[in-house]
């Protein structure tokens, strides 16, 4: 079987835990391949809820290899008790794998987040303060400290200190807060630390291509999605990495060619966190709906989400940018309730029906979406499982959702849990 990539189509939250578990117990490895802690995964098993921030989902199949590869920014910290909270519920972590060419993410870099932030003020962009984006840039200037630096004590304490030398001065002149120490700094990743997280150490890029040259099945898993996209996204509102599919590439070590399945995930509607263009958003009782009927509350801030109509525009770029080869699509039942649905089908930019997502800015920040209105169906879909039992009317707004990405759905979302799905292709 191919390699799989699962990715966010829309601004993230799509509900990725989801179905990158559901595929994970065909396959022999997860690798997670791009950003940090600031993209949570919630996952529903057997009633019970789990939130994951940087292991793989699958570490939840007794069968499966969970790689954090390299570029992904890790905050050990937030690792180590990951570790700590999944072993407390008994999953087994001795099959993790952690990349030594990973970059770190240190207290700097979220005081550097923190501080950037606020000194934007009005243009601020919404970022989730964890020391993502400052970690990425360090890595892009050179000076950034990977996880390999620390088996050498000589040489994690000689970059640190190159980082420091430039880093304390900025917090404590510029910005007025209190600068690190490197002694304490040494203390608590090469005592407190590097004992836990030693044994995960490893080359996951040879680890990865033994696993491909077995035959193996592997799943990459990105975090953020599409139009968050450091390249791609609605810049400068996006993340410092690269969640397409492409990212998946540099971010584990892999060429394309391994690359046959790619898996899109959407949500039934769309949601975004921060700051930001957004044309389908709603401000009335139906973004309420989607807020309170979705829990549309960040994993890991609790910020609520803005909420909108699905956008088909944005979804068609989606297509083209990832190379999707089908779409997966998540909380349709958050939308039973409903009297009728709407799907953006275009947009009004000055007047002029654009079917296609503007390449320029300001084009993008004032249009406003162009609506397919179609019937709601008015009936709980959480116990569906096989697509006939759907109402017709849920049926032909999936069916307009495939016309209008010009790629499958093939699977649909209907619940949190592991087994509220439908394989509509079935």
């Amino acid at each position: 079987m191919p390699s799989t990539v699962v990715v966010g189509t829309q601004w993230g939250d799509e509900g990725k835990g989801k179905f990158t578990d559901l595929f994970a117990k065909e396959m022999q490895m997860v690798v997670r391949y791009q950003g940090g802690h600031n993209a949570g995964h919630t996952l529903v098993v057997n009633g019970e809820t789990t939130a994951l921030q940087l292991i793989p989902s699958g570490v939840l199949y007794d069968h499966i290899t969970p790689v954090i590869g390299n570029g992904v920014v890790v905050d050990l910290g937030v690792l180590i008790k990951e570790i700590d909270m999944l072993e407390g519920k008994g999953v087994s972590c001795d099959r993790l794998k952690l990349s030594g060419n990973a970059h770190l993410i240190f207290p700097y870099h979220q005081e550097l987040d923190v501080v950037f932030e606020r000194h934007l003020g009005a243009n601020k962009l919404g970022t989730t303060k964890r020391g993502i984006g400052p970690a990425y840039a360090d890595k892009a200037f050179r000076v950034g400290i990977r996880v390999q630096d620390l088996l050498d004590q000589e040489i994690f304490q000689e970059k640190l200190r190159v980082s420091l030398n430039e880093k304390g001065p900025l917090l404590a002149k510029v910005y007025n807060r209190l600068a690190p120490e490197i002694e304490n700094l040494s203390k608590i990743f090469l005592e407190e630390y590097l004992p836990r997280i030693q044994p995960y150490i490893a080359d996951t890029t040879d680890i990865i291509h033994t696993s491909l040259e077995a035959g193996e099945n592997i799943l990459f898993e990105g975090a953020q999605a599409t139009f968050l996209d450091l390249d791609h996204g609605t810049y400068p509102f996006v993340t410092s990495s690269n969640p397409t599919a492409g990212g998946a590439c540099a971010g584990a070590g892999v060429g394309p060619r391994h690359l046959e399945r790619i898996v899109g995930i959407a949500k039934a509607y769309t949601t975004r966190v921060g700051s930001g263009p957004f044309p389908a958003e709603l401000f009335d009782d139906i973004a309420d709906h989607f807020v309170n009927v979705g829990h549309e509350y960040g994993t890991n801030t609790g910020r609520r989400r803005r909420t909108g109509w699905f956008d088909a525009v944005m979804l068609r770029h989606a297509v083209r940018l990832n190379s999707l080869t089908e779409i997966a699509l998540t909380k349709l039942d958050v939308m039973d309730e409903l009297e009728t649905v709407k799907i953006c089908v275009a947009y009004d930019i000055d007047g002029e029906r654009v079917e296609k997502m503007p390449y320029h800015q300001s084009e993008f920040h004032k249009a406003t979406p162009i609506y397919e209105e179609l019937p709601g169906w008015k009936t709980n879909i959480s116990g569906i499982t096989n697509p006939s039992d759907l109402p017709e009317a849920a049926r032909n707004y999936i069916q307009a959702l495939e016309y209008q990405c010009g790629i499958p759905i093939s699977l649909i979302g209907v619940g949190p849990g592991r087994k509220q799905y439908i394989n509509w292709q079935s």
